[in-house]
């Protein structure tokens, strides 16, 4: 049933559906990058030196105690 003023009858046509499947995203703490929670592991590239991961702390900014090379998350 035309209008006449081109809008059509209501809930048809674009932008009435349910999105184009967008935000599969892990979340937060899903894996081993920045943001991966509290627990874990921080590493050394060079020695290979494990220390636990403090909630709050970025291992980029600890260095080995033994070699004094910036540490990785793990």
């Amino acid at each position: 049933m035309p209008f006449g003023d081109g809008t059509g009858p209501l809930g048809q046509g674009p932008g009435t559906g349910r999105g184009m499947g967008r935000g599969r995203g892990m979340g937060r703490g899903g894996g081993n990058r920045p943001g991966a929670g509290p627990g874990g592991f921080c590493v050394c590239p060079s020695c290979g030196k494990k220390i636990p991961h403090t909630a709050g702390v970025p291992c980029y900014t600890l260095q080995c105690p033994n070699c004094g090379t910036r540490m990785l998350r793990a």
